[in-house]
């Protein structure tokens, strides 16, 4: 069950449509659900929309649309809405768990009491959900990390990661969708690159889809990444 919802104002032109104070699937899906409701709607003067963990963030053109009528028209969709838990995308992302993007892999290792390999298995093991992009251009919040594996963020973080590196930051996973800095723990790299400008859809992920690390080694990884600079796609989504 979901929570009464709150529509918030945030500025003169967006409003935030909030469900509950829970992270979870149930609440997530719904939030993904009238993002998809929104879509079909189309509503003029709807600009933009981002799914998060329990909230959907609307855009809209003041001038075209009063958000008070937006906000009428957001409660209708949300007490209408029918494709909850739709079709979602599954995606195998090959990850090396080794070279210098690996920085915490041993560290962690020893922390949990595990060997590397054994910590890469449990990793490697587990299914992820994508809560929500944010943060940098593709960036992906993973949900379902191990409960062995939730470690807290550093205290001060790196200034330089790069993009591809596979990071746990509290009960999250990531992959580091641009360089840059973080404070989160990493185990390794994957080829994969979330963001593309040069790609007709930039974002590979997107909120409610599923992803899977399939362990390479560091021969396949360097073979992947020279594919991926030359554009060549690496991998595509199963349907569920």
């Amino acid at each position: 069950m979901t929570d009464q919802p709150r529509i918030l104002p945030c500025g003169d032109s967006a409003l935030s449509f909030q469900i509950s104070e829970r992270v979870d699937a149930a609440v997530n899906d719904r939030i993904i659900a009238l993002a998809r409701a929104l879509d079909r709607a189309g509503i003029a003067g709807v600009t933009d929309r981002v799914p998060t963990y329990r909230a959907l963030l609307v855009t809209y053109d003041p001038e075209r649309l009063r958000g008070a009528q937006l906000s009428e028209r957001l409660m209708d969709l949300y007490e209408g809405l029918d494709d909850l838990g739709g079709a979602t995308r599954l995606w195998r992302v090959p990850a090396f768990y080794g070279g210098p993007a690996a920085m915490d892999l041993d560290t962690l290792a020893a922390e949990k009491g595990l060997s590397p390999d054994q910590l890469i298995a449990l990793h490697a093991g587990a299914e992820y959900r994508v809560y929500m992009i944010g943060f940098a251009p593709g960036f992906a919040y993973l949900g379902g990390l191990p409960e062995l594996l939730h470690t807290p963020r550093l205290t001060v973080p790196r200034q330089l990661i790069p993009a591809g590196a596979l990071g746990i930051g509290g009960q999250q996973a990531s992959i580091s969708s641009v360089a840059g800095p973080s404070g989160w723990r990493f185990l390794g790299e994957t080829p994969v690159r979330l963001f593309d400008p040069a790609r007709d859809t930039p974002f590979l992920l997107q909120a409610g889809d599923r992803v899977r690390f399939e362990p390479v080694d560091a021969a396949t990884c360097a073979r992947l990444a020279e594919r991926a600079a030359a554009g060549s796609p690496l991998i595509a989504p199963e349907a569920a």
